[in-house]
């Protein structure tokens, strides 16, 4: 790959980076069920050419319409995100979004045959150990990183999150809970390829019996098990937690997942306090608002 030079000529905020983007070097599939529908969805990651993006395809509609991975596509966020582009609908998104983002890889194409990517174990784990088994392959077009200049805050009640100029990508995440067994979880890490496999990348969505229920109702969480999700009941917790902060570590791996619809590597410190897919997709709102 050849080197390239850092330039300043651009829109406000946008840099050409001296690495290159990437894709995988191989197509990769993983098959399971959804986490909220709980309909069997066949998916398949696959090398794409630069600047492409992360795009979804829908094969299993006339005509595979597809639909990228950008917050203008961006049309729910309650309990998960969704997109939406025409006839291609795909929701649930943010874990295997979250996986190509820790991992740094700037373009695939997201093939699958259902409108929800598996649940798989409730993390990202195993969309990681598909991009490190597919392998990631450099392109020769140089990675445009949106570097913040500015902050930015979006706030609700007592819930908020901001980003502040940062020669890095930092994420401080809050989380305050009620529940005797959660409480106050703190989280904060520069988040490199290396520490979103070893800190992030393993934990899973967290959930209330009652919660549950009422997501039911909705028709919600039906692939939901006590293995793909921490269920809490009011006084104890009904799964087997992997860390005692796994609530919050799962926040952050979802803010990482929400952040690839900028469409863009992301320079900047993102701090958080209870914030929800709702707060992190007004910022992505916000923080686009650099590249008017």
């Amino acid at each position: 790959m050849g080197n390239y030079v850092i330039s300043n000529k651009r829109k406000e905020g946008i840099f050409m980076s001296n690495v290159a983007q990437t894709t995988l070097a191989k197509s990769v599939s993983y098959s399971g069920i959804g986490l909220h529908a709980a309909e069997e969805v066949h998916m398949v990651l696959c090398p794409a050419p630069a600047n492409t993006g992360i795009v979804f395809i829908r094969t299993d509609l006339p005509g595979r319409p597809s639909v990228k991975a950008h917050l203008s596509n961006v049309t729910n966020t309650m309990r998960a995100t969704t997109l939406e582009d025409g006839e291609a609908k795909v929701f649930t998104v943010e874990h295997v979004l979250s996986a190509l983002n820790g991992l740094q890889i700037d373009n695939c194409i997201i093939e699958m045959d259902s409108a929800e990517p598996p649940v798989a174990d409730g993390s990202s784990l195993n969309f990681v150990e598909l991009i490190e088994q597919a392998g990631v392959k450099e392109l020769d077009e140089a990675r445009r990183e949106l570097v913040v200049r500015r902050q930015h805050l979006v706030q609700e009640d007592d819930k908020f999150i901001a980003i502040v100029p940062y020669d890095g990508f930092r994420i401080t995440f809050t989380s305050i809970n009620p529940h005797p067994l959660l409480g106050v979880q703190f989280f904060d890490a520069e988040i490199t390829k290396e520490s979103y496999v070893k800190e992030i990348a393993y934990a899973r969505t967290i959930a209330f019996t009652e919660e549950l229920e009422m997501m039911k109702k909705l028709g919600l969480g039906k692939g939901g098990t006590l293995e793909n999700v921490v269920v809490y009941d009011k006084e104890e917790c009904l799964s087997v937690p992997r860390v005692d902060d796994e609530l919050v570590r799962h926040k952050v791996l979802d803010i990482i997942g929400d952040m690839a619809m900028i469409g863009r590597p992301l320079k900047g410190h993102i701090i958080a306090v209870k914030s929800s897919h709702k707060l992190n997709s007004l910022l992505t709102n916000k923080i686009a608002e650099e590249l008017d």
